[in-house]
């Protein structure tokens, strides 16, 4: 990016979890023009010290005082605790950029993924939301097949690793693995049921319509951001024995005839996405193979033979990155490189 004028003050909530771990390495590798850094969490981390470009930061207990003289906060904490600080913190001049879901179906908030929808950044009011780690991946990938042949339909089966739930969840499949594997017991204390060696199809609560919240985030989300608002979409999800890397199985109908190897081309002219799509080959993407990557990966680009109009998708990327803390480093780059900041810097 750009370099601005004046280094830019960033404030991370939720700077001790593992999104805010990978909000400071993407942060570093991208050469963020960072003034001021305060990394803040719970009071039980408040005594802790973070590095970053080899400087030691003390963590502060999140408080409304801490986002004085900040221009950008980058959130990753719970909703509830957003909901009331993110306010605080733009009436003291602060863009809030949120990966949470407090704010991403308010309409007055932009949800945004800079690739896709940059655009909509203008209009905002200080708060930015980022979507749900499946969204952001798959919305990357409907876009330029949108443009090619209109999407009539979006049908997706996300496989999703235990990352999505935090470092509790990546902790119980690594022990849970570990006991089974040494004929011991472990009962399951973050998911629902085993998760090692097992698949488990619920992720967040069920709602009313027979869906869970996960696969409705990514249904309404989805539609939000490509600015479809009767798109027909719909979604299973299903969490996996996968550290890292969220795939998905996508069928898109379009309302135009577009061929794999079209479809091929308009995927690989994105500057996000890579297309491995050699399966005769063995070169389709895997989990592994995006863990720690910033693409999202697309492979298994083939016609449906159930559809006149339909294409079938695999979709891959790291959901901590692209999914989390990448996209709200893009975001912030956008605010700054296009000047949108609450109190302006020239670029």
């Amino acid at each position: 990016m750009k370099k601005s004028v004046r280094p830019i003050n960033v404030a991370i909530v939720g700077a001790t979890g593992r999104v805010g771990q990978e909000l400071l390495r993407v942060l570093e590798e991208r050469n963020f023009p960072i003034g001021e850094l305060r990394l803040l969490a719970s009071a039980r981390s408040k005594d802790l010290t973070i590095a970053f470009k080899g400087k030691n930061y003390p963590v502060q207990e999140i408080n409304p005082e801490a986002f004085k003289g900040i221009d950008i906060v980058l959130a990753s904490a719970g909703s509830e605790i957003i909901e009331k600080l993110a306010p605080l913190a733009v009436e003291q001049g602060a863009v809030v950029i949120d990966n949470s879901n407090a704010f991403r179906m308010d309409p007055s908030v932009p949800l945004v993924v800079p690739e896709v929808n940059g655009h909509v950044l203008k209009t905002h009011k200080g708060i930015i939301a980022n979507p749900n780690c499946s969204t952001a991946q798959l919305v990357v990938v409907l876009k330029p097949l949108h443009e090619l042949g209109g999407l009539k339909r979006v049908i997706v089966s996300t496989y999703q690793s235990v990352s999505g739930a935090g470092k509790e969840a990546m902790d119980e499949l690594e022990n849970q693995t570990r006991a089974i594997m040494n004929d011991e017991d472990y009962s399951p204390q973050v998911f629902q049921r085993q998760i090692a060696f097992n698949l488990i199809p619920h992720i967040d609560v069920f709602l009313e319509n027979g869906y869970s919240k996960e696969e409705m985030k990514v249904v309404e989300e989805t539609r939000k951001i490509l600015e479809l608002p009767d798109l027909p979409v719909t979604c299973t999800a299903v969490r996996v024995p996968v550290s890292i890397s969220h795939s998905e199985a996508v069928t898109v109908d379009l309302e135009r005839a577009v061929s794999p190897h079209q479809a091929r081309e308009a995927l690989a002219n994105s500057p996000i996405i890579e297309v491995w799509d050699e399966p005769d080959k063995g070169i389709y993407p895997t989990p592994l193979d995006a863990a720690g990557k910033d693409p999202v990966f697309v492979g298994r680009i083939r016609r449906d033979t159930s559809s006149e109009n339909g294409l079938n998708l695999w979709v891959v990327a790291d959901n901590l990155r692209i999914g989390a803390a990448l996209n709200a480093v893009r975001i912030a780059e956008y605010v700054v490189e296009h000047n949108l900041l609450m109190q302006p810097v020239t670029t």
